[in-house]
């Protein structure tokens, strides 16, 4: 079930359900571990613990820190200082909002406390609720991602970004676009959100297809890694200790694409760092998978594996921010790997 990670202090805490188990907590230094169990024991125990999933840790603004969980029922308990102990009972929350599952995400703005949840089941939408208090009582408020069928075993998350708000959440959009099974394989979304004056979120009623707009742009200029990417067709990430995250399992048609690419002045010249396999080709294209060719780099094919190289080709000077795709073209079979990319 779903967990969750929160920074207190240069550690981080990870909030772990275990269906039928309990809900423990583990530390770390880095938000990608490793993470200890500093208890060997449950955090939370409960005779409830069935119901004991999807932890979302809060600290408030005088630094009380809260754990809120559950499905059905919403229970929450005060956490001590040191996030890996607790403050008096657990309370199983009377104020239960509107149609509230699983899923609870708790936070704080303008003076105003947010609980969102997975709302109704199912299919399970995003619904909100607010309060003057964090132990509530919450008042239902509304839905911001509206139920559909796409959008059954959802999970929200609401956060603010470079001075704009977005929540995160699931559909099956993806997965509905090559079969009508359902097989519980969820997309990650996020959109934009909108506080209207009295502090409540306007309705999105789905997804948008596009996405919310980027906060910034690209600096093509400087290593760019090659997973950074607004979509991609095909294409899987590996990591390994040698050389980190990369991109693998490039296959002919594949295609990756990067918003907001910001080529300033002038950029004419591109290099990428790969390792061939049978070889082919990566197809540089503006603003759409078939838009205008600015050039054409080739991978030389290869018989040795992992075997990484710097590979560069000119093209017409390309000015101001545009969306980048690179297509890759070749013959069968896997084509080559993937680490960085850059223009000069």
């Amino acid at each position: 079930w779903a967990v969750q990670c929160i920074e207190r202090n240069g550690k981080f805490y990870l909030y772990c359900p275990v269906h039928g188990g309990g809900i423990g907590v583990l530390v770390a230094d880095s938000p990608y571990g490793p993470f200890k169990d500093p208890l060997g024991k449950r955090l939370v125990d409960t005779d409830h613990i069935w119901n004991d999933i999807d932890p979302t840790p809060f600290i408030d603004d005088d630094g009380q820190a809260y754990l809120y969980w559950g499905n059905p029922d919403l229970y929450y308990v005060k956490l001590n200082e040191d996030m890996i102990s607790t403050s008096g009972d657990v309370v199983k929350e009377p104020t239960k909002p509107k149609n509230y599952q699983e899923g609870p995400w708790v936070w704080k703005k303008n003076g105003h406390y947010y609980l969102s949840y997975a709302s109704t089941c199912c299919p399970e939408g995003i619904g909100y609720a607010m309060s003057d208090s964090p132990t509530g009582p919450w008042t239902y408020k509304g839905m911001i991602v509206d139920a559909s069928n796409l959008t059954r075993g959802n999970h929200p998350g609401i956060i603010d970004f470079k001075g704009k708000s977005y929540c995160f959440g699931h559909s099956y959009d993806l997965l509905k676009q090559s079969t009508s099974t359902f097989y519980e394989r969820r997309s990650v979304d996020v959109d934009e959100i909108t506080y209207l004056p009295d502090g409540s979120i306007s309705n999105r009623h789905y997804w948008s297809v596009e996405g919310p707009e980027p906060v910034g742009t690209i600096n093509p200029f400087n290593r760019v890694e090659a997973e950074t990417m607004a979509w991609s067709e095909g294409v899987k990430s590996t990591k390994t200790t040698e050389r980190g995250v990369y991109l693998t399992q490039i296959h002919a048609g594949d295609y990756i694409q990067i918003k907001a690419v910001d080529f300033g002045k002038g950029a004419k010249r591109f290099e990428a760092m790969v390792a061939p396999w049978s070889g082919g080709s990566i197809a540089l294209h503006l603003d759409s998978k078939d838009g205008p060719l600015l050039g054409t780099c080739t991978v030389n094919a290869s018989d040795q594996a992992e075997v990484w190289q710097t590979i560069k080709t000119s093209f017409k000077k390309v000015k101001g921010v545009h969306d980048l795709f690179l297509v890759f073209q070749g013959g069968e079979g896997e084509l080559f790997s993937f680490d960085w990319w850059r223009c000069r």
